[in-house]
């Protein structure tokens, strides 16, 4: 038998590489990279090979499974779907609606048939207790958006293969191949800026593989990346001004002038840890360059002023006349475009809050952080059922231990998800999908991130068989059974059921691409894109690069870009506030704690993968070697770390790669939990560095958690008695 090749991208992170997948016999047999593939051209990072290892992982659950006193048993599909309904149900009739939740992980963006038909499942439930990854993550950015552009998916992306100088603000895209900017292959796309003559420069706590790679690293202290924004601001709008066609686009100039006039450089080279003279010079190099784009990620969303961070992130972009231009910010219009669609909403803020700390929802959802005190918090409105779909909170939200005491105090539980991990252990049953290459893929977010307009679509490589459905006909029938239990009569034949179920996902993509830009209904039909033409085009289809798109990409009343969003502004109080009248960051006196990315990593989720588990454990706490040797540390000995909410003994990493007063544990370990069933992943459990964070540092605007810059107390571990 011969193997047969087939062309897809790799669905695992946001990078979208293309991939040359042989299988023969119903197994696979290599994974490489598509030399022809627009976006990757060939580039490919050892996570792809995990979609083998994914695929006939035997810890992977094929079939429901319910908790019982006994152990896991096995359930039938009708079975299952008719408990799980019930069980919600019965919740919600006894205590609200409002008393079950929902909670979306990372890996539903990955998902074509998740993205289009969760929301069918959530409108269903009618809860307001709505939550997701987005506020561990990217939350920051979309509310930055929603306020300045006026839609929340409005989330420049940097041009990168254009630009001439690249400022990188708390991100690693060489290890993440992009985050919120989909760019396989960063470190190649990093060396050619470079190589043209242009200039990147990284400011981090750390100094990541990207730093390594770039012209200069900088270290700024954690959670002081606002101060650094608003004093290169300070200089920026000192000098002359080149915004461009830009001017007639923008509102509250002025306000933003007023906003940084008081940031200078000499004030915050103190709490940021950066000299005035290092600050000066960033910013005339960044105006000056003939494009440039500041791009900030992770590390500045993941504080306590994230919202700050984004909203600075732009106002710099635009003041520079870098926004929506060649080599600048840009925003990617997709051939099945989210923002475009009507059904797609602009965004919305603080419609309710949070019962017990009333925090503001924000585009439906209300931030993670507040999950374990809703559910945990006597009174009326309490949350007493979950349904969690291809999450693991336990592992990816603060203070993940108390987190788990929540879901076992649950009355019932429900996951979607394909493991019995540190969060699904707790549920009632248990509803597993097929694996990625059981079923057909088109990215439906990651085209709105990407530097290179591109379309691609993949069918299924294995058939997953008769005793298996896929996420989102698992997510309609939840839907139908709890609509049918909610009104009194079978709803299995209404006109929005038949419909849906007709659909499937393919048809509903279908429909996207023939209203998109690039579709039959805009050009000619022998040319227009269609679901037919993106399968006949094995890989993929190379729409050209990002062009400008601004005023008509705009949703603000007037097309216009708001500079100085008024609750923005006002937050500036609480950021100086912060910090002490002699400038000195009141957390100087103790070390913080960030967290750090690896690319064979990927959240929890794929610690269960033998390849990418390979080699010298990752899972360690880097320390800067001055702060070693004063607390007594020493190179792979173990440390106590402790935080407001816990303590984690990890062993020790010194470095001079991290800040002094610094520290580093990377995130999605701690597979040490009882009940969890993945072989591979409790053989190198590590620490979460989860059990750490606090649940009660957030950035107070949007609710996102504060996982840079948690204060914690560090010495070294006692030896264990022989």
């Amino acid at each position: 038998m011969t193997a047969e090749a087939h062309f897809r991208a790799c669905n695992l992170c946001e990078a979208m590489c293309g991939l040359r997948i042989e299988a023969e016999g119903g197994r696979v047999t290599s994974i490489r990279g598509d030399d022809e593939d627009p976006l990757s051209r060939g580039y490919l990072c050892p996570k792809a090979f995990a979609l083998k290892d994914l695929h006939e992982d035997p810890d992977r659950l094929r079939h429901p499974v319910r908790r019982t006193k006994s152990g896991w048993e096995r359930l039938a599909w009708d079975d299952a779907l008719d408990f799980a309904s019930r069980g919600l149900v019965d919740v919600q009739k006894a205590h609200g609606n409002d008393a079950v939740g929902v909670y979306l992980g990372n890996p539903n963006v990955h998902n074509t048939g998740s993205m289009l038909f969760a929301p069918t499942f959530i409108r269903t439930l009618r809860t307001k207790n709505r939550f997701s990854a987005t506020s561990v993550d990217q939350l920051p950015h979309m509310l930055a958006a929603y306020w300045m552009f006026g839609h929340q998916f409005l989330l420049p992306v940097p041009d990168v293969d254009r630009t001439q100088h690249f400022l990188i603000f708390g991100a690693n895209p060489v290890a993440s191949n992009g985050s919120l900017m989909t760019a396989p292959g960063m470190r190649h796309r990093i060396d050619a800026i470079r190589a043209r003559g242009g200039r990147v420069v990284v400011v981090d706590p750390r100094r990541t593989e990207t730093a390594e790679r770039a012209d200069e690293h900088v270290f700024v202290r954690p959670g002081t990346d606002a101060l650094l924004l608003l004093a290169m601001l300070h200089v920026v709008l000192q000098g002359e001004l080149a915004l461009g066609r830009l001017g007639e686009l923008t509102d509250g100039l002025d306000a933003l002038r007023d906003a940084v006039r008081e940031a200078t450089p000499a004030r915050v080279a103190g709490p940021t840890g950066v000299p005035a003279e290092t600050i000066t010079r960033l910013a005339n190099d960044f105006a000056s360059a003939p494009s440039a784009v500041c791009y900030g990620r992770v590390g500045t969303s993941t504080q306590l002023f994230g919202t700050l961070c984004q909203w600075l992130v732009n106002a710099l972009n635009i003041v520079t006349g870098n926004l929506d231009r060649e080599g600048g910010a840009m925003f990617p219009k997709p051939a099945l475009d989210p923002v475009a669609l009507k059904q797609v909403g602009k965004g919305s803020y603080g419609r309710w809050k949070s019962r017990v700390r009333g925090l503001p929802e924000f585009g439906g959802e209300l931030p993670v952080a507040v999950l374990a005190e809703e559910i945990l918090t006597e009174g009326e409105g309490r949350l007493r059922g979950m349904v969690t779909l291809a999450g693991n909170p336990v592992l990816s939200t603060p203070n993940g231990a108390q987190v788990d005491r929540a879901l076992a105090s649950l009355d019932f539980m429900v996951s979607i998800d394909p493991y019995i991990n540190e969060t699904t252990r707790h549920a009632n049953l248990i509803l597993p999908p097929p694996s990625p290459l059981e079923r057909p893929h088109y990215d439906v977010v990651f085209h709105l991130l990407a530097v290179h307009e591109t379309a691609r679509f993949a069918p299924a490589l294995f058939d997953p068989g008769p005793d298996a459905r896929h996420d989102w006909q698992i997510l309609l029938g939840l839907a139908r059974r709890i609509d049918t239990l909610k009104l009194g009569r079978d709803v299995r034949r209404t006109l929005k059921y038949r419909a849906l179920e007709r659909l499937g996902p393919e048809r509903v993509l279908d429909v996207g691409l023939r209203l998109g830009r690039f579709g039959a209904r805009l050009r000619p039909p022998r040319v227009g894109l269609t679901l037919a033409k993106l399968r006949a085009a094995v890989h993929g289809v190379d729409l050209g690069p990002l062009t400008p798109s601004l005023p008509e990409r705009l949703f603000r009343r007037g097309k216009t870009i708001d500079l100085a969003p008024p609750l923005l502004v006002a937050d500036l109080a609480r950021l100086w506030s912060t910090f002490e009248g002699d400038g000195t960051a009141s957390t100087r006196d103790r070390l913080v704690l960030i967290g750090r990315r690896h690319l064979r990593d990927n959240n929890s989720w794929m610690h269960n993968v033998p390849q990418l588990m390979r080699g010298t454990p990752r899972c360690t706490l880097f320390v800067h070697p001055e702060d070693a040797a004063r607390l007594g540390l020493a190179g792979g000995a173990e440390a106590i770390v402790r935080s407001r909410v816990g303590e984690v003994r990890v062993p020790v990493t010194v470095t001079d790669e991290i800040m002094r007063g610094v520290v580093s544990l990377p995130h999605g370990y701690g597979h040490r939990r009882p009940g969890v069933k993945l072989a591979v992943a409790t053989e190198h459990p590590g620490v979460s560095v989860n059990d750490l964070t606090d649940d009660q540092m957030l950035d107070t605007l949007s609710g996102n958690a504060a996982f840079s810059g948690v204060p914690v107390d560090v010495c070294a571990a006692p030896r264990d008695a022989e």
